[in-house]
């Protein structure tokens, strides 16, 4: 699966809330730089997926992606899925390997606050 078609495994797997799809995108030693925490592992990242998120019902909208030669960077907008409601505007910068995503470090705006719904 090539860096783009995996970027794009890991938004569904967060927005449909099936988290072994994403357990099985990313390698165990996942990283997660974001601008409130870092989550060293993928069980770590998983575990904070499903049950630390303050708001697990969003929707990822990748508005451009632009392929690099080890990976991938998407910029798009987390909504609400009940509402449609924009909650913030992100950049994710994904670290692929041969087969699954190694790391990504994501950027969200400053509305993104420590306690937000950064899913990216």
């Amino acid at each position: 699966m090539d860096a783009a078609a995996l970027a794009q495994t890991y938004y569904e797997a967060i927005d449909d809330g099936d988290y072994e799809a994403l357990r099985d995108v990313l390698v165990p030693e996942f990283t997660h730089v974001r601008p409130d925490m870092t989550l060293d592992d993928r069980e770590a990242f998983v575990s904070f997926m499903r049950d630390d998120r303050p708001k697990t019902d969003t929707r990822h909208v990748v508005d451009a992606v632009y392929e690099g030669r080890r990976g991938v960077a998407a910029r798009g907008r987390v909504l609400d899925a009940t509402d449609g409601g924009e909650l913030f505007a992100f950049v994710d910068v994904f670290d692929v390997g041969e087969e699954r995503i190694e790391g990504l470090e994501t950027y969200a705006t400053s509305e993104s606050t420590a306690g937000s719904t950064s899913s990216s």
